[in-house]
This record gives structure tokens, sequence and C-alpha cells, in this order.
């Protein structure tokens, strides 16, 4: 895919960017509707979700970016090579995320991956990272029992913030206490391929959403 040239940093909370998408036909969207669905939450150019469908045919991947010039480029990328399992959409998550789901019944919604977001460094501007408290709750009225959720970082800071909000609500159960030495993830992002090459640290999380009684009990 050609490069394009778009801006890195895009304030989620601008006026421009808090609106609602209509939600596709989903069924015409997706070759198979039944199908497991892996959202990728930031998926920037998609390059990520196109090598997990050509490894993992048997999934559905959405992924959905703020950047518009980048979800242009992906659906062109798609169309061109005839792909009937992945699809792109324009939105801001923290505005829409429930909406884009109100017409597909029972979603099987089973992975959620929010790797290496922007992350808005001072204390000022944290309240624009993706991950909040309203989006964690939104997640768990759409995901189904057992399903997970993955979060990558290469900013140490911004990894634990982030497990800090899944940790807060009581559905969502951490795998493991420590980082995960290695992602669950036969494909990697860009991002990820060059924080390894130069030799610095991922730090990761997984989190699967467990039933009320457990949660309450647990």
């Amino acid at each position: 895919m050609a490069a394009v040239r778009v801006r890195q940093h895009v304030n989620p909370l601008s006026d421009k960017y808090r609106f609602l998408v209509e939600p596709p036909d989903w069924a015409t969207v997706y070759g198979q509707l039944a199908r497991p669905l892996h959202l990728d939450i930031g998926c920037g150019r998609g390059r990520f979700l196109f090598q997990m469908a050509e490894q993992q045919p048997a999934w559905n991947y959405l992924g959905l970016e703020i950047r518009q010039p980048l979800v242009t480029q992906a659906l062109a990328h798609r169309d061109n090579n005839a792909l009937a399992n992945v699809h792109f959409i324009f939105c801001n998550v923290n505005t829409t995320l429930t909406a884009l789901f109100a017409n597909w019944p029972n979603c099987p919604l089973q992975r959620v991956s929010i790797q290496f977001p922007d992350p808005w460094f001072k204390k000022r501007h944290q309240k624009r990272r993706v991950v909040q408290p309203e989006l964690v709750a939104e997640l768990v009225t759409l995901m189904p029992l057992g399903s997970e959720v993955v979060l990558q970082s290469d900013v140490e800071s911004v990894a634990v913030d982030m497990s800090d909000r899944f940790n807060e609500h009581p559905r969502f159960q951490r795998r493991s206490q420590h980082w995960e030495p290695e992602s669950p993830f036969p494909a990697m992002t860009e991002r990820e391929i060059m924080t390894l090459e130069n030799r610095l640290p991922v730090f990761r999380s997984v989190f699967t959403l467990i039933d009320p009684a457990t949660a309450e009990h647990g």
C-alpha cells in the first residue's frame, strides 16, 4: 500500500470528530456474518488486520480509525484484493461504538485489540486517550462471555493506564498480573515491528470478560 500523509495526532474531543456513524448493512459487508469478529480500535493503515485476515481466515475483522485518509486507503486495498472478511470504518470510537452495532443482533465480537494508541503524554491531554471508563463499559455490553481484550503499547505508562481502566471494571479479569511476554497474535502492527527491531520492550495485557456472578464473588 502506498503511503498517505496524514496528521499523526487527532484530537478526539474536537467537535469535528464528535459525530455518530450510520451502521452499515453488516450482511453485505461480510461474506459470512456468523464468523467470530475481531475489532481493532485505532487500526491505522490496516496492515495488521490484513495480515490477520490472511493467517486466520475463519475470522471477520473490523478496523476503526479516526484518520479518514487511512480508512480510504485501507478500503481501497481491501477492494483491490477482493477480501471478504475485512472492513474499515472512519469514526471516533468514543462517540459511536454502540451505534455501530445497533443493527447487528448477537454480534459475535469475540476479540478486541487496542494497540499502540496515541499516548497523549501531557497531563492535560490525557482525557483524549482512547481507553476511557465509558469505552470499557460499552465493550461489556457488546462482547459475549469469554471474549478477550488485548492491549499493547511501547509506552509503559500508557499500558498501565489502559490496563487500569479495564481492571476497574468488575466484568474484566486480567489474565496475568505481569506483562505478557509475547503477543497472542500471529501478526504485528507497524509500530510493534519497529519497537522490536530497536530491541525495546512492548507492554501487553490481556483481559477476559467474565460472568457477572463470578465478578460479584471473585
